[in-house]
């Protein structure tokens, strides 16, 4: 098994180093292993909701959290110049804490860390302690609750970004989300690879390129640090 997933992670990292338009999607289950729950996942929220059981332990101040080693190996792929983009649903402001730029980074469910402008949708750091955005439109949340309405500027970058991709990596996601869920199928039919890296299943792992049901922490810091090594030779 060691040898069949340092197999699919030297030719993840091939496919990383060829790319020209590189786009990374994460889903909460990126943030596990930095302590916050997932959703879906065999001890995820809604998981053990279905199953009648109580939530799981969220004691957790989620501003405190850490990133942890796949948030960092991104991080390393816009460093050298190899992220086109990134688009998230999770709000745990763990990739902007990471040092992900922010015009590389469309955050398609909020950030708890952020408020919102309802007029034109810039976005101001809960920490400068202003109700009011210089436009005159109010400041509020912008995490996105259900059935509002995904910030358009962050959605239409995800959707031009997944069209012209030609790698499509999805990191801790299942996929069943909508809209958000929608860009594997957009960066599909634009012809781009689409590999995934959940533990859970998703609709889409039959049209996946390359599937790794292992955690982000084992696939994605080998995968980089080959590219790295890549680009260096």
């Amino acid at each position: 098994m060691g040898s069949d997933l340092d197999s699919r992670i030297q030719t993840l990292a091939q496919w990383m180093f060829e790319a020209e338009r590189l786009v990374v999607f994460t889903g909460a289950g990126i943030s596990t292993e930095s302590g916050l729950p997932d959703f879906r996942g065999p001890d995820g929220v809604w998981t053990r909701q279905e199953k009648g059981l109580p939530p799981g332990p969220m004691d957790l101040d989620w501003l405190a959290v850490n990133p942890n080693e796949a948030h960092r190996a991104i991080v390393d792929l816009q460093e050298m110049g190899k992220l086109d983009f990134l688009i998230s649903q999770n709000v745990d402001n763990l990739h902007l804490k990471s040092g992900i730029r922010v015009e590389l980074l469309a955050e398609l469910h909020g950030n708890i860390a952020l408020l919102r402008c309802s007029r034109c949708e810039k976005t101001y750091s809960k920490s400068v302690g202003i109700g009011r955005c210089g436009c005159g439109g109010g400041l509020t949340s912008s995490v996105v609750n259900f059935g509002d309405s995904l910030p358009v500027k962050d959605l239409t970058e995800s959707y031009e970004h997944s069209q012209h991709c030609d790698l499509f990596i999805v990191i801790g996601s299942s996929l069943v989300v909508t809209p958000a869920a929608d860009m594997p199928k957009v960066a599909l039919e634009a012809d781009a690879r689409l590999v995934i890296i959940n533990q859970g299943e998703t609709p889409f792992d039959r049209a996946a390129h390359m599937r790794f049901h292992e955690r982000a922490g084992e696939v994605l810091p080998k995968a980089v640090q080959q590219v790295k090594e890549m680009m260096e030779s």
